[in-house]
């Protein structure tokens, strides 16, 4: 398949089949994502794929930490606040979600229901942490960020599908124990993935795309 085909194609989904992907499917997929470009060639990536057991034990972890009322305590700086068009854009995203499930716009409480299905992996048989060590800070992010759409990309060639989570780097705590991590390491973001479950309304959600016209500027 071409790559602009796999582009058109590919979307969040947030629903998954119970079936796991092959382990010598997922470890060539991987081996090939080894070929992502970074600074230099530093590769600062440090991947690490949680499924079965592990993962679960996160899932239920994450929510005795949601439901402690814990505040996010982030190993990188999710701090920026939308404004603007990206604002514009952020709603427009999360209108498209919740129109898809049908969630009313002051439904507050089915709106945090939907959110705290990114910590239980949105049911995906496996999850991908995004980790680097921390002094890399934001070159080492553009790095992650190149790795993980390389990543996607790889999988969505092979039906796998994915969905990119700036949620599980929020409470990285239970994930540092749990895959006992260096204390230098630090957790950027995460993927769920899997097998797309095709009957699932949420899985019909879709986002637009600027326009060349306002995202690309020409200079001769």
């Amino acid at each position: 398949m071409h790559i602009e085909s796999i582009l058109k194609q590919r979307h969040s989904v947030r629903a998954f089949t119970n079936k796991s992907v092959p382990t010598e499917l997922l470890k060539s997929i991987l081996h090939h994502a080894q070929l992502a470009p970074s600074n230099c060639n530093v590769q600062p990536a440090q991947v690490c794929v949680v499924s079965g057991r592990t993962k679960d034990l996160l899932k239920q972890q994450f929510m005795e930490t949601l439901m402690s009322g814990a505040a996010p305590n982030p190993d990188f700086n999710w701090l920026a606040k939308y404004t603007g068009i990206h604002r514009e854009r952020q709603f427009g995203s999360a209108n498209a979600l919740y129109s898809a499930i049908g969630v009313a716009r002051g439904d507050k409480k089915a709106r945090q229901m939907a959110m705290l299905r990114n910590w239980q992996f949105f049911d995906a048989p496996h999850a991908i942490f995004f980790t680097m060590d921390k002094y890399l800070d934001i070159m080492g992010a553009v790095d992650l960020g190149i790795y993980a759409q390389t990543l996607s990309l790889i999988m969505s060639e092979h039906g796998i599908a994915s969905c990119m989570q700036g949620a599980l780097g929020q409470f990285p705590d239970p994930v540092k124990k749990a895959l006992n991590l260096p204390k230098e390491r630090g957790i950027l973001f995460g993927m769920s993935f899997g097998y797309a479950d095709e009957t699932a309304v949420v899985n019909t959600t879709r986002t637009e795309r600027e326009s060349l016209d306002n995202a690309v500027a020409f200079f001769d």
